[in-house]
């Protein structure tokens, strides 16, 4: 029989063990992909990150660093070809940056591809769930941080789905089709904590 009280434990192991797992370059023989953990963490959030949150800034937020720690990685980055900046039009303070054609490139190689098969191998309904559930522990461990969430606008409480596309509150702005599964740093979850069966029993 399972120790409730030691079943947060080992759900909490085992996601820390599958991260460390998923990041081992041991099977990758791209010559090309030397990169660290950080780093592919990096070219992964400017691969999914909208226009507004592709900063050196946003990813600082998204890696819970500090910027001056992010803006090294997005430097090495830059250096090696893998990202391009441009200044914002908005805004001349703040650059964008987006993957290079190498980038792209490399990133196939992402030593996450092999999580992402067996991800894929769950059945649709219980990757949904799932999906769900760690959304909510993120909020949730966010909440708790006094950090940024992070989440796509088809997850945000800012988002209104219309059609194909949708419009963003926080923004004030109408999102294209290609940017309602992207990141987002103004991301708002419907909540930030965890409940039980018992509290949603009592809202039902």
């Amino acid at each position: 029989m399972i120790n409730q009280y030691q079943t947060p434990n080992r759900i909490a192991e085992l996601l820390v063990h599958v991260g460390r797992a998923a990041r081992s370059e041991a099977h990758n023989e791209n010559p090309r992909s030397s990169l660290t953990a950080a780093q592919w963490t990096c070219l992964r959030f400017f691969a999914r990150a909208n226009g507004s949150t592709r900063t050196p800034s946003g990813f600082a937020s998204f890696q819970a660093t500090t910027r001056g720690t992010a803006s090294q990685i997005v430097k090495t980055l830059e250096r090696r070809g893998l990202i391009t900046g441009q200044r914002s039009d908005r805004d001349r303070r703040s650059v964008r940056f987006d993957l290079t054609a190498m980038g792209l490139e490399t990133l196939v190689h992402d030593p996450l591809s092999d999580l992402i098969g067996v991800i894929g191998q769950l059945q649709e309904d219980e990757r949904d769930r799932f999906l769900q559930t760690l959304s909510r522990m993120t909020s949730a461990l966010a909440g708790l941080r006094d950090v940024p969430a992070f989440g796509t606008c088809q997850d945000c409480s800012h988002f209104t789905p219309a059609n194909d596309s949708g419009y963003c509150a926080c923004m004030a702005a109408e999102l294209a089709a290609e940017e309602i599964d992207q990141l987002c740093a103004s991301y708002q979850g419907p909540a930030r904590g965890i409940q039980t069966e018992g509290e949603r029993d009592d809202r039902a």
